[in-house]
């Protein structure tokens, strides 16, 4: 048994063998940071969230197998069903490191509010550096979402396809890929395309955290709905990220953009014991 208290549950899961897994210990205090990492890497799964009492709300650090990160939105998903359980359902603010976020918990699901997002245009050398690790040529991107470095949290390099096949067919090298992503201080690559301009399929890649890949990707998701603000996309105030598809774990996500340029976006979805 890892820890008595571990729970492990999807988010943005619809029914059961979907959503991206995520460990959850809720506790008195935190444990000491190298349990933490001790508790994650044997669990495996992409992101273990840590949360404790901390004035009105709750102090929450997350952890991958190999480091622990700033933002992960899935595991806040689940963190968000297992306090409604516990406290019942209702807004809970969560302190991060670095950051304030609050997460709306409800009976088998939650949304969260991201921290601030922002982006920019992907600088030329790391888009090439990108298509050569995924074997990819410049002229597979879709030019109407142009690689973009995405903050919501945490860093996501968007490359947008122009066609689903590609996306189906992702390969690459895990190790490449985790000395990619440290060089430049990513979090995930988050690989997309646009079926219409309010529904996105995705696959995000996390070699960083020792992890090919995730099924669901609630940070990557507002970061995601940050950029698409930022450049002006028909996004309706609101879209539909279908991701986990092609690893046989299908996820939906819902991210609320408002129009204030900068403010945090509303991630939404379901969660299923596992």
């Amino acid at each position: 048994m890892i820890h008595p208290d571990l729970r492990r549950l999807a988010a943005f899961a619809e029914r059961p063998g979907g959503g991206n897994p995520a460990g959850v210990l809720l506790s008195d205090v935190l444990p000491p940071e190298p349990e933490m990492q001790r508790i994650a890497a044997a669990l495996g799964y992409s992101e273990t969230a840590f949360a404790a009492p901390e004035g009105a709300g709750f102090r929450v650090r997350y952890f991958a197998p190999t480091q622990e990160v700033a933002f992960c939105g899935h595991a806040t998903i689940a963190l968000g069903s297992v306090l409604a359980e516990r406290h019942g359902p209702g807004r809970y603010p969560l302190f991060l490191q670095g950051a304030e976020i609050a997460v709306e918990a409800a009976a088998g699901g939650a949304s969260l509010i991201s921290p601030p997002t922002r982006s920019a245009p992907a600088a030329a050398p790391l888009v090439a550096a990108a298509l050569a690790l995924f074997g990819w040529e410049a002229e597979q991107l879709d030019p109407a979402l142009p690689p973009t470095l995405a903050h919501a949290g945490n860093d996501h390099l968007l490359l947008a396809l122009r066609d689903r096949a590609t996306l189906a067919a992702l390969d690459y090298d895990l190790a490449a890929g985790a000395d990619l992503m440290a060089a430049h201080g990513l979090t995930t690559i988050n690989l997309l395309w646009a079926e219409g301009p309010r529904l996105f399929h995705s696959r995000n890649a996390f070699a960083i955290g020792g992890v090919a890949e995730d099924p669901a990707t609630g940070a990557a998701a507002a970061a995601l709905g940050g950029a698409l603000r930022d450049l002006g996309w028909p996004h309706g105030g609101a879209i539909e990220i279908r991701q986990g598809e092609d690893m046989g774990r299908p996820s939906h996500l819902r991210a609320e953009i408002g129009a204030v340029v900068g403010e945090g976006i509303r991630v939404s979805g379901k969660v299923q014991a596992i």
